[in-house]
């Protein structure tokens, strides 16, 4: 792995956790990732399943996790299925987990090559009676491929259909939402590591670059700091291309007088960072470009402190659409007078704030949780307030992402340069 070993307790406790929601006589069953094909005899890399690698830290292929607490033979009440190496496959594939690396990265005591995983699944299903099975739940998920964990629920459904079958994904949620200090030094690390990645960009952008060697730039300082990979695909987007909320073709010239938009984030170990900056291709803001700038920086300061103990991402995010309202009042989009006449389910502001101000963050870019649920210590939320005007080409976002805690919000992106002057200062250099 590009990544450092972490320390197994972090996996010990939430299998901990986890068997602790577990009703009486239950087995919980955890598949990893497919190997999507790409074309020909090739694959798209692979990226573990975020629930299995959250229960075990393997990080590879081919792998099932059992947990059966109260199974009579303590051998299958927590064990790891794993593909058998050998040397064929050492030197074709390279190297795989060996029985003693599973155990040490895993804290699993019972590790096992999948041709054992049947037999261990026939015992195990003849002494319980609640099979609680894994899927993706995400509401922002769609596919129309059906994943591993999905096509075996429906295999073990056919094969047992008389056992009670639960649903996991409601228990990992509560679980995963909440982060514990060893997964925020994580988070901070893939923060840290798309600091690096902001950075070289601020010393490299100039008129006449193209988005996609920017990119080029960002995955350079990515890779070498240890992300396995960019935690989702990045947004190198200049001038009208800005005002694209999904933009990911980075084809385009940087010109003089645009604005560079960049939503970037390094995938550190599985879980992600996530930056949004808005800079000048020529490295000065127009008068026009800094204004609309501060305004988002001011609704941005507004709202990371309201990320507190208590409140709801729903409750704030309306609170956010009022400030912003304010701002492009200021900012001549539209007066008092028109909001007072607007259709109240057609408010002006959404023609150039039309999305979130935050989403959950952690294994995964859009993590798992509820918006209507309420904020706790150990949440980690993005916050992304943005203004896109097209008529004017002006495209900006700017966003941190935050831990919540006791005492209070708090920014681990804070040392990346945020401030429209400290960007027009680093790039002048």
């Amino acid at each position: 792995m590009k990544y450092e070993p972490i320390n197994p307790e972090l996996f010990i406790i939430n299998r901990d956790n986890f068997r602790k929601q577990l009703k009486p006589k239950s087995v919980a069953i955890f598949n990893s990732n497919d190997e999507f094909p790409r074309n020909g005899d090739q694959n798209f890399p692979f990226r573990q399943n975020s629930d299995l690698f959250y229960l075990s830290s393997i990080d590879q292929e081919k792998t099932i996790l059992l947990i059966a607490p109260d199974c009579p033979n303590p051998k299958w009440r927590e064990a790891l299925f794993l593909v058998e190496t050998n040397e064929h496959i050492a030197v074709w594939y390279g190297h795989k987990y060996t029985m003693e690396e599973a155990q040490k990265a895993s804290g699993i005591k019972n590790i096992y090559w999948l041709e054992s995983f049947e037999s261990a699944l026939a015992e195990v299903m003849a002494t319980c009676e609640n099979v609680y099975l894994n899927t993706n739940e995400n509401i922002r998920f769609s596919s129309e491929v059906p994943y591993r964990d999905l096509r075996f629920a429906k295999e073990l459904k056919c094969k047992y259909p008389v056992h009670n079958y639960e649903r996991s994904a409601p228990i990992l949620s509560q679980l995963r939402v909440v982060k514990s200090a060893l997964e925020v030094a994580l988070i901070q690390r893939a923060c840290d590591i798309t600091e690096q990645g902001f950075r070289r960009v601020l010393s490299f952008v100039k008129p006449g670059v193209m988005e996609y060697e920017v990119e080029a730039e960002i995955t350079r300082e990515f890779i070498r700091n240890r992300a396995t990979c960019h935690s989702y695909n990045p947004i190198i987007a200049s001038g009208k291309n800005a005002c694209v909320l999904h933009y990911v073709e980075n084809d385009k010239e940087c010109k003089d007088g645009d604005l560079l938009l960049l939503d970037i984030g390094a995938e550190y170990a599985n879980y992600a960072g996530d930056l949004s900056r808005t800079i000048p291709v020529n490295g000065k803001f127009t008068p026009r470009q800094k204004e609309v700038y501060n305004a988002i920086r001011r609704v941005m300061k507004k709202a990371i402190s309201m990320l507190v103990v208590g409140n709801t991402i729903d409750k704030y995010h309306a609170e956010v659409c009022k400030l912003m309202e304010k701002e492009l009042i200021n900012l001549g989009m539209f007066t008092e007078e028109d909001v007072k006449n607007q259709d109240p389910s057609k408010p002006l502001y959404f023609k150039y704030y039309m999305h979130g101000t935050s989403h959950f963050m952690g294994m995964d870019v859009h993590d798992v949780g509820s918006k209507q649920e309420t904020l706790q210590p150990g949440m980690v939320f993005s916050c992304e307030p943005g203004l896109y005007i097209m008529e004017e080409g002006i495209g900006i976002r700017i966003e941190d992402d935050i831990l919540i805690t006791e005492s209070g919000p708090v920014d681990l992106m804070a040392s990346i340069p945020i401030e429209a002057d400290d960007i027009e200062a680093l790039m002048a250099k």
